[in-house]
């Protein structure tokens, strides 16, 4: 049963899936008062719990406290309510690259009860009238550097009618910075319900049509005071750093809900390249890191260039698979574990993970506390360990699509169906295998992508790949690998051929790559994950 909701505006709690087809939710372990918002509780609550003189916000040049960025966001929340007519419920995107200002208006139109859409600044106007006409978005906050695709996507819009740009930069020239420099500091937030929609999420949808998850105040403090304590083990003296972008929620959870749950820092930067991050690291003596495998290898060859990252406690690791080289690596040059785990946007973040004394190369590890996870068959029933199936999980978080969108495809029985194809060895230990769609069948055989990729990545002429199913007349579909050598190996005939004898070497010989194309870069979104649906139709 659903608390009494604060939001005048009922379009989000209205277009929640119907009842019965939510997953189960299990809370035990995770209480919280009947009215809480999470944007206080990550920004007034922690100043008056101590930390105000501490720095939160790390980013464009400069330091900002847990005070300054309180009544930075009260301020702008005054302006959201007082100028914009933001009403408690109304949906209010956010455009921008990760920067301290995003963070400060997500904060500021949570506070104002607004349910918040976060955006990728690379999103041209079509793509964000999708996300418009799905939320019915009726604001939007741009940084003034990407307002024409914003301004395009809202001309003839039947519910976007008022947008504001704010300075990314900080420097305050903005309409939204100068209508709130004038306003007082403290700000009354609306008393949301802990089931109050906060965020709504959109996947990143390999159809091409996105899906919009939904998630309550009290999910964004689940994930703190789950995965984050209890895993990361996050302190005060903690510096976060990463790549995913705000816009996603593992990069939300991990660049701000985190560490401003726990009194850390959070370093900010608008291009996270390898390159930046090891600069960042080593300048702010960054503590947790968050990026993809792609990302990890690229820093450890700054290492061998002399970088120090000797200050990182956790290399956490999501978004796509961990192959066991680049763990084993890592471990080798650093002596501290790389922290492989899987989370999904309907889950709002990481439900299974390794941990700093429980982990294992290839491996995803054990749930999260609070979450319960099995393999299934497609009826439903659980496996037997070291059979592959699909992943199906429950816990305090769970999926609710937006006007039910397609929402029995990812819930049955009250179990999240994640969509990917996992093995439970004996000991409670979960491996994973491949997405559903990364599972390649030839002649009969189930070959899972990641394998080869990480088969291939212990050759020593291999400084990337990814593996995907070609089509073909007599198998149905072979093992075709795109692969990135290394400087100082010709990619040539020659290497090929070693390449897939290397692989027959490492794995079951019928699993070997048929066909490799050799590449000079591999197609990655923003975060630094391999789009292999792009490598599909090439």
């Amino acid at each position: 049963m659903l608390k009494p909701s604060a939001h005048q505006d009922h379009f989000a709690r209205e277009n929640l899936p119907p009842p019965g087809t939510w997953p189960d939710i299990l809370l035990e372990g995770f209480e919280y008062p009947d009215r809480i918002n999470v944007a206080v509780e990550l920004t007034d609550a922690m100043v008056a719990k101590g930390f105000g003189d501490r720095t939160a916000l790390i980013g464009n040049g400069r330091r900002r406290t847990y005070k300054e960025l309180t009544d930075w966001s009260n301020r702008l929340a005054h302006v959201l309510v007082d100028d914009l007519g933001v009403k408690p419920g109304n949906r209010v995107m956010i455009r921008s690259a990760n920067n301290p200002a995003m963070v400060a208006c997500w904060l500021a139109a949570t506070k104002a009860g607004a349910v918040v859409i976060n955006t990728m600044p690379m999103l041209r106007a079509g793509e964000l009238k999708k996300y418009v006409d799905k939320a019915e978005i009726t604001h939007a906050l741009c940084d003034m550097r990407l307002m024409e695709e914003l301004e395009a996507c809202a001309k003839g819009s039947h519910c976007l009618k008022t947008i504001i740009a704010f300075d990314g930069t900080c420097n305050h020239e903005a309409e939204l910075d100068r209508l709130a420099l004038e306003k007082p500091v403290s700000f009354n937030a609306v008393a949301t319900s802990q089931d109050d929609i906060a965020l709504i999420g959109f996947t990143s949808g390999s159809t091409g049509e996105p899906k919009a998850t939904m998630h309550f105040h009290r999910d964004l403090l689940i994930i703190a005071d789950g995965y984050a304590r209890e895993v990361l083990g996050v302190r005060p003296e903690d510096v976060f750093v990463g790549s995913p972008p705000l816009a996603f929620t593992f990069g939300l959870g991990g660049l701000a809900v985190f560490p401003l749950r726990f009194g850390a820092a959070a370093t900010l930067l608008e291009t996270a390249s390898p390159p930046n991050m090891v600069e960042i690291i080593q300048k702010y003596k960054a503590t947790v890191c968050f990026t993809a495998p792609t990302a990890y290898r690229a820093m450890m060859r700054a290492m061998e260039r002399g970088a120090d990252l000797s200050s990182l406690r956790a290399a956490v690791s999501a978004g796509e698979t961990l192959p066991g080289p680049i763990y084993e690596e890592w471990m080798a040059k650093t002596g501290k574990p790389m922290l492989d785990g899987i989370g999904a946007t309907e889950m709002l973040h990481i439900f299974i993970s390794n941990r700093f004394d429980d982990h294992k190369p290839a491996c995803t590890g054990k749930p999260v506390s609070g979450y319960e996870v099995k393999v299934v068959d497609d009826s439903g029933r659980e496996l037997a360990a070291g059979m592959p199936g699909r992943l199906a999980v429950k816990g305090p978080t769970g999926c609710r699509y937006l006007k039910g969108d397609r929402q029995t495809e990812y819930v049955e029985g009250g179990w999240n169906i994640t969509g990917d194809t996992f093995i439970r060895d004996e000991d409670g230990y979960f491996h994973f295998a491949a997405r559903n769609d990364d599972m390649i069948i030839s002649s009969g055989y189930n070959i899972a992508g990641p394998e080869v990729e990480a088969a291939l990545l212990s050759h020593e002429a291999v400084a990337e790949c990814a593996v995907v199913g070609a089509p073909d007349e007599e198998r149905g579909y072979i093992v075709k690998a795109h692969v990135v050598v290394k400087q100082g190996f010709e990619p040539d005939d020659d290497l090929a051929k070693r390449l897939q004898d290397h692989v027959k070497a490492v794995i079951a010989p019928y699993k070997y790559p048929r066909s490799i194309v050799f590449q000079t870069s591999l197609p990655k979104t923003e975060t630094g994950k391999i789009q292999r649906f792009k490598l599909r139709n090439n």
